[in-house]
């Protein structure tokens, strides 16, 4: 059982873990946070920081803009002394449902005149091209 500032029962999962990072994870976590290209690995070394700060999840989520769920995720799952650990699957290109044949196949469709084909109309959508790859 836990108890928050006021010696209530209470779940402290909220309440800010001020100065919990080490001098050099701090430093570590800035340098980071100004050289990295991505914006979500930003987005997630600057939870780390604003956590280390005294700020709630809460407020980081009010801060950021984005859902407190997103905030506790990286609370937890960020590694401040392996920064891979803010990177997820997604990130290393598994999420391409497109192969090299289909795009092939795609390209040489766009090409083509609808007409040609024997549609009745003359532009391809993104609609039309899903229905005719089907």
């Amino acid at each position: 059982m836990t108890y928050n500032r006021n010696n209530k029962k209470g779940n402290t999962a909220n309440m800010p873990a001020k100065g919990y990072l080490k001098p050099e994870q701090k430093e570590k976590l800035q340098k980071a946070l100004k050289e990295e290209e991505n914006y979500e690995i930003r987005e997630r070394i600057l939870i780390l920081l604003l956590l280390n700060d005294g700020k709630t999840q809460e407020a980081i989520a009010d801060f950021l803009g984005c859902g407190k769920k997103k905030i506790s995720y990286w609370c937890v799952h960020g590694d401040v002394d392996n920064l891979e650990s803010l990177k997820d699957k997604r990130m290393e290109g598994n999420h391409k449902k497109a192969t090299p044949e289909y795009i092939e196949l795609l390209l040489e469709t766009v090409d083509k005149e609808p007409e040609e084909m024997g549609y009745d109309f003359c532009r391809w959508t993104a609609k039309r091209l899903a229905t005719y790859e089907d």
